[in-house]
């Protein structure tokens, strides 16, 4: 969808607010472009030019009221916790807190009223830019801040997160995280973006991509999301990415996949990765003609094949099905305020500290 179509249609209706969404644009000199909405600091739309074509690479969609009735995170920044919370419940220095369930009893991605359902407020190119479609041969990012009280959605302290976007011409579309907080509290932002590279409405599911994980373990979980025993060495099982393979070749497998419908599991990355510049994973399209590679410097990604996407609006007026993207959520283990014993960073943020984390999403032309 061309930018102007939908700044249109985004801001037709109103958000739950009452005040229509404010809509961003930013554009590279490989035209490029990118465009992100305040409701949910969510990422909207991501148009690669291969030439010949434009193709949008992003699952959306075009008005506010189809943004209200879909349930799938299009696109949202994730927190405070991305993923799943066992129970809703963790210790912090020998005290119990209960935050908000919303998925089997558990807490999926921060609660009922998490940050994907907020307005932020918008800063950084918000003086240049007004509100419209920003074309520059230099960098352009965007940057978005919410503050969270204390025991929002029960969870300890007041954050104040910022996540900022920006497109360089390399193609790539940079997301860097930034939270403090005045109590102890876990924090786990992400971006709940789905792809298609061989365009988000071609009526092509998912599962012919081309997907290399630079991982060598995964985490099994039960029916609800929820991590059960150890970390799982994936050689050797329908979960090895260390080489390049297509998602459909060991496609519902096993038991592990059979419970989550697909794929819907965490990755721990090899160590390498965790600085942000050795690639995670990379994913090439069916036909061949686009790649994707990303590097972030959370210690795991969720893959998720789509596999409930099914009724939730597209762009074109109709429904996405099943898989028709797949999702590499950049983050923690789930459920990791109660597994210390996992080897990654803590993911407690304290009162002295800030949470620093980014994830870089570049786009090749092959």
């Amino acid at each position: 969808m061309m930018s102007n179509t939908l700044h249109q249609s985004m801001t037709q209706d109103i958000a739950f607010d009452g005040s229509p969404a404010k809509i961003f644009t930013l554009t590279n000199s490989n035209g490029m472009s990118v465009s992100f909405m305040d409701i949910g600091a969510t990422w909207l739309s991501c148009c690669v030019d291969l030439g010949e074509t434009t193709r949008e690479v992003l699952l959306g969609v075009a008005t506010m009221k189809q943004h209200q009735q879909q349930q799938a995170y299009l696109g949202a920044t994730v927190g405070r916790y991305a993923n799943r919370i066992e129970s809703g419940r963790f210790v912090i220095n020998g005290e119990t807190h209960q935050v908000l369930t919303n998925q089997a009893g558990n807490c999926l991605h921060g609660g009922p009223d998490s940050f994907t359902h907020r307005r932020w407020l918008v800063e950084g190119l918000v003086e240049e830019l007004v509100e419209g479609v920003v074309e520059e041969s230099r960098e352009q990012t965007i940057v978005f801040t919410l503050e969270s009280p204390d025991g929002d959605q029960g969870f300890p302290g007041k954050v104040n997160a910022s996540v900022s976007y920006t497109l360089t011409n390399k193609n790539e579309v940079v997301i860097a995280y930034s939270a403090t907080t005045d109590k102890a509290c876990p924090i786990n932002l992400t971006n709940h973006a789905y792809f298609n590279l061989l365009g988000a409405d071609a009526q092509s599911d998912c599962l012919g991509h081309s997907l290399t994980m630079n991982a060598s373990q995964y985490l099994p979980s039960d029916e609800s999301g929820i991590p059960v025993g150890a970390l799982k060495e994936v050689q050797g099982t329908s979960f090895d990415f260390m080489q390049s393979k297509e998602l459909k070749q060991d496609f519902m497998a096993d038991r592990d996949q059979q419970l989550a419908a697909g794929y819907d599991h965490s990755f721990l990355l090899e160590t390498e990765c965790h600085q942000g510049h050795a690639t995670a994973a990379s994913v090439t399209s069916p036909d061949g003609k686009l790649r994707l590679e990303l590097q972030t410097t959370k210690p795991a990604i969720q893959l998720y094949t789509g596999n409930y996407l099914a009724g939730c609006p597209n762009r074109e007026g109709g429904e996405y099905v099943n898989h028709a993207g797949f999702a590499l959520e950049t983050q923690f283990l789930p459920d990791s305020p109660n597994h210390p014993e996992w080897q990654q960073p803590s993911c407690i943020v304290q009162p002295e500290q800030t949470y620093k984390h980014q994830t870089t999403y570049r786009f090749s032309v092959v």
